[in-house]
């Protein structure tokens, strides 16, 4: 697995404290690979989601830090969602 991805599973278990319990969502991180979160957490993995978000990796890292807004993202094209919008809704929150 890439350092990034373990970075990144490492920063969303941080954030999100405890794991997601609104569904399961993969962020997708182009050329990087993807990540599971549910209410177990975040984790390295490709399986079937109720969302998926992609994004660069930079956009990712810029969401995570606080430095991009998950809502500005998706508007500008910067982060696609695919599946439950209300869901990806969530999850941008928790983020926040």
């Amino acid at each position: 697995m890439s350092d990034v991805i373990n970075a990144a599973v490492a920063a969303l278990n941080e954030k999100m404290d405890g794991g997601f319990d609104g569904g399961t969502a993969k962020f997708v991180l182009n050329g990087e690979g993807a990540i599971m979160v549910d209410s177990n957490g975040a984790r390295p993995g490709d399986e079937e989601a109720d969302v998926t978000l992609t994004a660069d990796t930079d956009v990712f890292q810029e969401m995570l830090s606080g430095e991009t807004n998950p809502t500005t993202a998706f508007m500008t094209g910067k982060l696609s969602v695919d599946g439950n919008m209300g869901l990806a809704m969530q999850l941008g929150a928790a983020l926040a």
